[in-house]
């Protein structure tokens, strides 16, 4: 992945390029690790060749996955970084186009990118962090 600063202050923006291959989770927490980052959110805009999004089903308190093993265009990607405990966590949602038009999307667990992902990521000055919630098992944001 390269980057870029596009701007610095109380909320200091990056280009990430991401390149083929990489998956994407790892290598923006990765990213959000080397760089202190405890707050942020992002957008972007790419392909995948395979990806594996997911749905929280309510009723069995846990995230079933939907893998899909094919070239898809990102429509939709956006999230948030806060801090697990003192390391940084994504969290991302994406849309995804399939080649007959259709859509899939949910949670993003995985994603291999292919052959690129462009990603405008905005960092805050401030610590957010994520708490285990007791009543779901899903780890929330606490203010």
């Amino acid at each position: 992945m390269k980057s870029k600063i596009l701007n610095e202050g109380a909320e200091k923006r990056y280009l990430l390029i991401f390149e083929e291959g990489e998956e994407f989770m790892s290598t923006l927490e990765k990213f959000a690790e080397d760089n202190k980052i405890t707050a942020a959110y992002f957008e972007g805009i790419g392909a995948f060749k395979t990806v594996v999004v997911s749905y929280f089903d309510w009723e069995r308190k846990e995230y079933l996955d939907n893998p899909f093993n094919e070239q898809v265009e990102i429509l939709s990607l956006n999230g948030d970084i806060a801090c697990s405990g003192d390391k940084p966590k994504v969290h991302a949602h994406v849309v995804c186009g399939r080649r007959n038009g259709s859509a899939v999307g949910g949670h993003l667990s995985k994603g291999y990118i292919r052959p690129t992902l462009e990603l405008v990521l905005s960092e805050s000055d401030r610590i957010l962090k994520r708490v285990k919630d007791p009543q779901t098992g899903v780890y929330l944001i606490k203010l």
